[in-house]
């Protein structure tokens, strides 16, 4: 059974940064694409960055060029850079995890709120 936790989030000022820690568990990290979620109040969960198990990124439009998903295979870990952020990324912030595209994946969320 994998389990995802995730850390980093916070409070922070507009213009700030944060970085978003996803921790996996088991041995199939390296096989599995990771990808981070967000979900605000109100609204439905939306993909806001994925890495495939080779590396290979993808962003939503509303974070191109201020945000960074990266992975270390020999930490178990995926992580998120947030940088010039902006008061509507505030949200909860999810990690997810796709083991050969059937097993799915999700940690508990990781609170980010970004003050005006």
């Amino acid at each position: 059974q994998v389990q995802l936790v995730e850390s980093g989030g916070g409070l922070v000022q507009a213009g700030g940064s944060l970085r978003l820690s996803c921790a996996a568990s088991g041995s199939i990290f390296s096989i599995s694409a990771m990808a981070w979620y967000r979900q605000a109040p109100g609204k439905q969960r939306e993909l806001v960055a994925d890495i495939t198990s080779g590396g290979s990124t993808n962003y939503a439009d509303s974070v191109k060029g201020r945000f960074n998903i990266s992975r270390d295979n020999s930490k178990n870990t995926v992580y998120l850079q947030m940088n010039s952020l902006k008061p509507e990324d505030t949200a909860v912030y999810y990690c997810n995890q796709v083991v050969l595209g059937m097993d799915d994946y999700w940690g508990q969320g990781t609170q980010v709120t970004v003050s005006s």
